[in-house]
């Protein structure tokens, strides 16, 4: 079971830089998740969204998540596991790196191990952290993703 990590302060968050932060609880990502996600975007290709054609044509032997809705499932997993005491709001800036090395079949189990890689201080009371994140499928052999994001956080 992951812990909730609050950051006390600036200071606190600032001692942090360059440390393994926590490991979340496991997400299931189940078919109705998938295709809500593809309705979301408009991505409808059959190894997401139709399990009988992905069962008899796809070589994962049925349907998978897009990848782009493992990555934003870092947003679920960030926002459920830190925190931090002062914070006006917290904004996305983007992202550095992003691979995909295994999929996530419907039905697997997913968490995120997140590292603080780096703060660096903004003008206005703000800092922009630089985050790793490796999201593993329970039972996998290979990540579902590999990620180095980038946040800011306003005082």
């Amino acid at each position: 079971m992951s812990r909730k990590v609050t950051f006390q302060s600036l200071d606190d968050l600032k001692a942090h830089a360059g440390q393994d932060i926590t490991t979340t609880d496991w997400l299931q990502v189940d078919q109705t998740r998938i295709q809500q996600f593809a309705d979301a975007t408009g991505d409808q290709q059959w190894i997401h969204t139709d399990p009988a054609r992905a069962k008899a044509e796809s070589p994962f032997g049925t349907t998978v998540a897009h990848g782009f809705l493992t990555l934003s499932l870092l947003a679920e997993f960030l926002q459920s596991s830190i925190d931090c005491k002062g914070t006006r709001m917290g904004v996305n800036y983007g992202l550095n790196k992003v691979r995909f090395p295994a999929p996530v079949r419907s039905g697997d189990r997913i968490r995120c191990h997140v590292q603080l890689k780096t703060v660096e201080p903004l003008p206005d009371q703000a800092v922009q952290m630089t985050w790793g994140a490796t999201i593993e499928i329970e039972g996998g052999d290979k990540p579902a993703c590999v990620a180095e994001m980038l946040s800011r956080w306003y005082f």
